[in-house]
């Protein structure tokens, strides 16, 4: 090489005769061609491939959480994209949380994240067969949860493709965060419309439109509201609520009764006392 071409910085020709170990691959090729996932999978034994198949479909559902997490980002987790994202989530979450609620697991979920609800008998019977009540609990838990899912998970970084879970498993851990106080809210309020009606039945003559049940059937057409003045104040409620149509068990929760069986005596022995009313001939 020349004075010149030092001077320049160029580098001397490789030899023709010095040639590359390996042979030249396209930058497309360079780790070779894939394998699909059903030829990955030939020639193991199933619990392996069951597995294999599992890990593969978690790296792909969390790849494209991630894509879907950084196209969010870019529009700051608002405008039409963010709002179909959105919607798709309520009505994921919407759909679990009934499910949760008609099966009652959803109170296993809880417990095993310390919020103890212990839920009567009524109260599971309740959410599963009274659809309208957990459309309720669902509608206000997860538009309770989509903000702090918003917030933490998304805008602060809350959720991570590392961390392991998808967008939607993240997004129910948010809800069972929220249930346990909507649960509780719903409680109290139904405790409160109780007792507010449970004083109207008190003091609302028979043919004003209280409701009959069992008891007053079994009574004939005595007058509920005398029947209930002449009760005394622990019988009272129980009387009233049991015209109303709660089951025992329901009452027990309500009034804090000790058991079924406490209930049941109590509306034994007031059957009894007005039977005993009736054929002294003391009513009109």
């Amino acid at each position: 090489m020349s004075d010149s071409e030092q001077a320049a910085g160029r580098l001397p020709a490789v030899s023709a005769r010095t040639g590359p170990i390996q042979p030249a691959e396209q930058s497309a090729s360079v780790l070779g061609a894939p394998i699909s996932l059903s030829d990955t999978l030939k020639g193991i034994p199933a619990t392996r491939a069951a597995e294999a198949r599992r890990l593969q479909e978690s790296l792909e559902r969390r790849a494209a959480d991630q894509l879907l997490r950084d196209e969010l980002a870019r529009y700051d987790f608002s405008g039409n994209r963010y709002q179909r994202f959105e919607e798709e989530l309520a009505r994921y979450g919407m759909s679990v949380l009934r499910g949760w609620m008609y099966t009652g697991y959803i109170f296993k979920l809880t417990a095993s994240r310390k919020f103890a609800l212990s839920p009567s008998e009524a109260e599971l019977e309740e959410l599963h067969r009274d659809s309208d009540a957990r459309e309720e609990l669902a509608t206000m838990t997860v538009a309770l949860a989509l903000p702090r899912f918003r917030k933490h998970a998304l805008v602060e970084g809350g959720w991570r493709y590392e961390g392991g879970a998808s967008l939607p498993t993240y997004f129910m851990g948010a809800c069972l965060y929220i249930f346990p106080n909507e649960f509780r809210r719903r409680r109290v309020q139904r405790k409160k419309w109780t007792r507010a009606h449970m004083r109207e039945a008190l003091t609302m003559h028979p043919d004003g439109g209280v409701t009959t049940g069992v008891e007053t059937e079994a009574l004939g057409n005595m007058r509920v509201r005398d029947d209930l003045e002449r009760a005394d104040a622990r019988t009272r409620p129980i009387v009233a609520l049991t015209i109303d149509g709660y089951t025992q068990e329901e009452i027990v929760e309500l009034l804090d009764e000790t058991s079924v069986r406490a209930v049941e005596g109590a509306l034994y022995r007031w059957r009894a006392r007005e039977k005993r009313h009736l054929q002294r001939g003391d009513r009109p």
